[in-house]
């Protein structure tokens, strides 16, 4: 298992309809790498955006997908999505404030 620092832990925040109504309760929706931990989620969210606190981590792996071009077959990669929930007296996160 390779040795992941706080910044390569978080890919990019997921924008969906889903995951922006979710905002509301104070849940944030992100891509991670596939060799991350729960713990070390908690840890690059409370680094990377100061003034929060993680309350909880749900994670969720999700296959590649099969895909065909012509007589080629492939799949696509298996990626990683992380629910974060953050506590009552924690600030936003600021990546989604325009949103």
């Amino acid at each position: 298992m390779a040795d992941l620092k706080y910044y390569d832990v978080i890919q990019k925040p997921v924008i969906t309809e889903k995951s922006m109504n979710a905002m509301g309760e104070k849940k944030y929706t992100f891509l991670v790498s596939p060799e991350a931990n729960k713990a070390q989620i908690k840890e690059a969210v409370e680094k990377m955006f100061e003034g929060t606190k993680v309350k909880s981590v749900n994670t969720m792996n999700c296959d590649g997908k099969n895909k065909r071009r012509g007589l080629v077959v492939g799949k696509t990669a298996k990626t990683k999505k992380a629910i974060v929930a953050l506590t009552e007296d924690s600030k936003d996160i600021e990546i989604f404030a325009g949103l």
